[in-house]
């Protein structure tokens, strides 16, 4: 099988092997064994780099898993990787992928958006806040696990017809809430009514008009914190990256 392949996790095993974690085009997440990788840096210099893509020749055998048999670089993102917030950015984009996605259950949109997300922030063409927060709304999307923002996730009152300018978010029926029915499920955050159209377009917008448009630093922390409570509740875990990410942002301020 030959595929294109974004190294998620890179893990040591037995004296000289790795198991690989790749994101791959044609099967989705899919390890692999990587033989005397560690023994032999030549046979995949630069290519076992996290967050690198590249194409990658796998053949199954008797073993478990697959055996990476060859691998030729498409994209080093070498920028990513010599930021420590960028680098902290990717890694929680990574493990939500990790952890998220079947095993060897073919995802292209899913991939095509981790290669572009990953573009943007290698090249420095967006922010990497904003980026985080259209990845997350776009796998939400993709997954069929979008959180309900056009009406209330009890009585289906629509959002435009609400008088409040800030909304209560309820985890547990994934969406918005209006004023009455939060007196009997009490949000865990609030967002303005102007962030969730926000979010909402930037689930599907255009990545031109995207690039062209300056967000506020308020929308940008507040739709972060949203996603980041939203997307770990569904997922049944917090991403231990996570917590690094958090403390790289908290210095920075």
């Amino acid at each position: 099988m030959t595929t294109a392949a974004v190294l998620l996790k890179r893990i040591d095993f037995g004296d000289d092997d790795l198991i690989l974690t790749y994101f791959t085009r044609a099967r989705g997440k899919l390890s692999v064994i990587a033989k005397s990788a560690r023994k032999s840096r030549k046979r995949f210099c630069g290519m076992l780099d996290l967050f690198s893509e590249s194409n990658v020749v796998c053949i199954y055998g008797r073993g478990r898993l697959p055996v990476l048999q060859e691998a030729s670089l498409l994209h080093p993102f070498s920028d990513i990787r010599s930021s420590f917030m960028k680098t902290a950015y990717v890694s929680y984009l990574a493990e939500i992928l990790y952890h998220w996605m079947e095993p060897e259950a073919a995802q292209i949109q899913v991939f095509d958006l981790l290669h572009q997300v990953l573009e943007r922030i290698d090249r420095n063409l967006m922010p990497d806040e904003l980026l985080s927060i259209v990845f997350q709304m776009r796998l939400l999307h993709i997954s069929g696990l979008s959180p309900l923002l056009d009406r209330c996730c009890r009585c289906h009152v629509d959002m435009d017809a609400l008088k409040e300018c800030r909304v209560g978010v309820n985890l547990v029926r994934g969406g918005v809430l209006c004023k009455a029915c939060s007196r009997e499920n009490p949000p865990e955050l609030y967002l303005s009514k102007g962030d969730i159209k926000l979010l909402q377009w930037l689930g599907g917008g255009d990545w031109n008009k995207i690039a062209r448009i300056r967000f506020s630093p308020e929308f940008l922390r507040d739709a972060l914190h949203f996603l980041e409570v939203f997307v770990p509740y569904h997922l049944g875990k917090e991403p231990r990256s996570l917590a690094v990410l958090r403390q790289f942002r908290s210095e920075r301020i």
